[in-house]
């Protein structure tokens, strides 16, 4: 009897070593395989619309790299505003990766609610204002500008004419009976302008917004808003072409995943700015957050 429970045991335990050993090859086959597909290249190639704000270069820069290291191709498409919901809505891109709601980007989300998937937020607390250097220190609300319109050759110093924040700036000066005029450029040629006049201490009104590291290097101030033309403070989520979900599921549940903090944003941001490149400064925000990256992609 003790001789027959010996080999029950026995034979119990060869068969949990030979499952586990099927398992362990099975997961070995699944992890060869997809390190083959990293390769080569083969999980299909991923379009994200950018826009030329500070914040949107900066993680759609990150999630290039974070994608193409997970065997993707990724193409990354500059686009102004208008064109990237027209281009999500047709098919044309598969990611949009700065959808300011409840406010900026409502008339676009109108216009396209049916035609667009509206996905995860992934940064919370937004800003935007008209803002000037801190050492205007007679200037602290946007109804002080007129008293001071000639210091600033009665203009506004903007950037894309297509952005949402030019319409709200538009709606400003109208609210606020502002003798001034909008100029549009572009962010570059804003913050070129900016970084200018501050070097010189010379007046200057720009519109521009909170995600963004120049606040973390120049000294500024956001005028108050007293009529709060520019709308409380917004979410900025991402949005897919209709059908991305269901063609990269696992694309897809990575971007529902994605979150960023006020630090983590502006770590990225001003590690693209010191850098060379977008490409390097992305690659070496990248390098250094690899556990915040794991808890987005498992």
């Amino acid at each position: 009897m003790k001789s027959a429970k010996n080999l029950l045991f026995i034979f119990l335990i060869g068969m949990v070593m030979l499952l586990t050993a099927c398992g362990g090859d099975e997961t070995e086959e699944e992890t060869n395989e997809e390190n083959k597909e990293a390769q080569n290249g083969e999980k299909g190639t991923i379009t994200i619309g950018m826009n030329n704000w500070a914040e949107n270069v900066a993680v759609s820069n990150m999630w290039k790299i974070i994608l193409e290291e997970k065997g993707y191709d990724v193409e990354l498409t500059s686009v102004e505003k208008a064109f990237l919901y027209e281009a999500l809505s047709a098919g044309d891109l598969d990611i949009g990766m700065e959808i300011w709601l409840p406010n900026t980007d409502q008339a676009y989300y109108d216009k396209y609610k049916e035609e667009i998937d509206w996905r995860e937020n992934w940064y919370e607390g937004t800003d935007l204002a008209l803002v000037v250097p801190s050492y205007m220190e007679d200037i602290n609300s946007i109804e002080d500008l007129n008293s001071h319109n000639e210091k600033f050759d009665s203009q506004i110093v903007g950037i894309d004419a297509g952005a949402s924040i030019m319409s709200l700036t538009e709606d400003a000066i109208n609210e606020y009976n502002l003798d001034f005029e909008l100029a549009s450029s572009s962010e570059p040629t804003m913050l070129t302008e900016l970084q200018n006049s501050m070097e010189n201490e010379q007046p200057l009104v720009v519109t521009l917004w909170k995600p963004h590291w120049v606040f973390a290097e120049m000294d500024l101030k956001i005028l108050d808003d007293p009529k709060n033309v520019y709308g409380d403070s917004e979410n900025i989520s991402y949005a897919a072409r209709l059908g991305l979900e269901e063609d990269q599921p696992k694309v897809v549940k990575w971007f529902d995943n994605f979150m960023l903090d006020d630090q983590q944003l502006g770590s990225l941001m001003a590690a693209i700015n010191e850098a060379d490149s977008e490409e390097q400064g992305a690659q070496a925000w990248v390098d250094e957050h690899q556990d915040l990256i794991a808890k987005w992609t498992e």
